[in-house]
């Protein structure tokens, strides 16, 4: 009877050193291979088409695109969801059960994002969120390049703020590995494109599975030899705030000193928290306060924050969409400097059919040089 106890005790605890070795060795693996950007990192800009009728920003004033006035350019920001997102999807880390949808549905929702940005022939400036370069969750598509292939004529500008080799969670179906980002479009050359980490990251080793936040800086010459200064941002979510308020004082910081250098800035994309007393004013969809998180009314003085206040931007994930039920929020958004006129903003409404965010577009003018 002692041999048989003794032996069942070792099987026991063979059974239960398995996962322990075995998240040892994801968690060895994990600091092996962390992603660990500089601060400040230059990006390499490509472009589908040959470059030789390339065009610096100022060539508007030459030969300007369908608005006629060569003081304005439209940008639009979307979180495409990595094309994982859509209408019918729950999504595990927010209350859901999900955790990617068939391959069908990934390729449907990437497909229908690149047919509603070719419907607009007048956007200058594309900033996307969540675009998947190679991960399981979205099947390995390479969506970066899909999107940026899409748009031949566009330089185009990536930079990673997701690279981990396996997500280990849910444990029954993990995510895998993750490779993500935030790709630029641009219509004309940039000058330099530059990834900015933002400060702070969550304790280890949750964080050796979390994103490493940042946004990205294009930078265009103008005529007055100044620039226009785009930034795509994708600040942190899931924090208890601590996060997005360092990342807040760090940008301000940056968006300071540019602007006293006489250059002019936008800043558009998914910050993960409301505009400075923002006050909804949805048709039909109800307002998530959940969690919710501002921005402070006193951020950075004299600048313009851009948003429409009628369109929902995010949808909350614990269930599928629906208009009459599901709690939508505004945190996709703009923000300009004194020396930019905005002249329209619009939230484009589209049922989050093809992704959990919804895009908004932005026309600015510059002053005459």
């Amino acid at each position: 009877m002692l041999w048989a106890m003794k032996k069942i005790v070792k099987i026991v605890s063979g059974i239960l050193v398995i996962p322990v070795l075995g998240l040892g060795g994801l968690i060895a693996a994990a600091i092996f291979t962390d992603f660990k950007p500089d601060s400040v990192m230059h990006v390499s800009v490509n472009r589908a088409a040959p470059a030789t009728n390339a065009r610096k920003i100022d060539a508007r004033k030459n030969d300007g695109p369908a608005s006629g006035d060569p003081q304005i350019y439209n940008l639009m920001i979307w979180n495409i969801g990595y094309a994982g997102l859509g209408r019918d999807m729950d999504f595990f880390y927010d209350g859901g059960k999900q955790v990617r949808p068939p391959r069908p549905r990934v390729e449907e929702n990437l497909s229908a994002v690149q047919a509603f940005l070719l419907e607009d022939p007048d956007i200058d400036f594309f900033l996307f969120q969540e675009v998947d370069e190679k991960s399981k969750r979205s099947y390995g598509i390479n969506q970066v390049s899909r999107l940026s292939r899409a748009f031949p004529d566009f330089y185009s500008s990536f930079a990673k703020n997701y690279d981990v080799i396996f997500v280990p969670v849910p444990v029954l179906d993990p995510l895998g590995p993750v490779r993500s980002g935030l790709l630029t479009l641009s219509r004309f050359e940039p000058l330099s494109v530059v990834r900015h980490a933002f400060p702070g990251n969550y304790a280890w080793p949750q964080g050796l599975f979390m994103l490493d936040r940042c946004f990205l800086v294009s930078r265009f010459g103008l005529a007055n030899k100044k620039e226009l200064v785009v930034i795509n941002t994708h600040n942190s979510a899931y924090d208890d705030g601590g996060l997005r308020t360092r990342q807040m004082g760090y940008l301000k910081e940056f968006l300071i000193k540019e602007v006293e250098q006489g250059n002019f800035l936008v800043v558009g994309g998914d910050w993960n928290q409301c505009p400075p007393g923002f006050v909804p004013d949805f048709a039909s969809n109800i307002m998530d306060n959940t969690r919710r998180m501002d921005i402070d009314l006193d951020y950075i003085e004299q600048w313009s924050w851009a948003w429409d206040k009628t369109i929902p931007t995010n949808r909350r994930l614990a269930a599928p969409y629906d208009a009459g039920t599901s709690p939508t929020t505004v945190i996709d958004f703009f923000l300009v400097s004194p020396n930019v006129e905005v002249q329209e903003v619009q939230g484009i409404y589209l049922g989050f059919e093809h992704s959990d965010h919804h895009p908004v577009k932005l026309k600015i003018k510059l002053p005459a040089s």
